[in-house]
């Protein structure tokens, strides 16, 4: 299982690191979480928040992928946006996120599975490459996470639409003219 970093006061007061086996299931855990999903969607923590699916995505992915893999996941951003604090590089956070998950092996599935989370409401079936590197876990499976997750999709907001069937725009807005423009122009 993976380690957490703890500091705790030595009697000479110097920082001494103690490994900790890690709980994803503390509560920094889903504020990594968060962090993480807004680094990879680009809305806000506010946004995210106002889905009311945090919790419910935090859960999913943990039940599917297991807790050593997602606090893996979670630890390793958390890691990197450290880092990223002290260095005097703008990009540093968006390049390592890209080389050190995104471009990982067992990472970047994952990863890649958590966008796709947050703006279709569905978890899809990790690649079979996936699986037979890292194993095939028994909840992971292709699925809309809750009913109440799709009309909360990152997707519609994201294009100035309502999602069909759920969302309905109000009264009379049908005599409008659509906020989103088909042309090219």
């Amino acid at each position: 299982m993976g380690s957490q970093r703890i500091y705790n006061y030595s009697e000479s007061d110097i920082f001494v690191e103690v490994n900790k086996p890690m709980d994803i299931n503390t509560p920094e855990f889903r504020e990594y979480f968060l962090d993480f999903s807004v680094a990879v969607t680009g809305f806000s923590r506010f946004h995210l928040h106002g889905t009311g699916q945090v919790s419910l995505y935090f859960d999913t992915i943990r039940n599917i992928i297991g807790a050593e893999i997602f606090g893996e996941l979670l630890q390793t951003f958390h890691d990197l946006e450290e880092k990223a604090e002290f260095s005097d590089d703008k990009s540093f956070l968006a390049t390592k996120l890209r080389s050190d998950i995104m471009a990982s092996e067992k990472l970047g599935a994952i990863a890649r599975n958590i966008i796709k989370l947050w703006y279709v409401a569905t978890w899809y079936q990790l690649p079979q490459d996936w699986r037979e590197v890292f194993g095939t876990k028994e909840n992971d499976k292709t699925f809309v996470v809750s009913p109440q997750a799709y009309p909360e999709g990152l997707l519609w907001p994201t294009i100035g639409v309502n999602p069909p069937a759920a969302k309905a725009p109000g009264y009379g807005t049908w005599s409008e003219p659509p906020s989103v423009s088909l042309s090219k122009d």
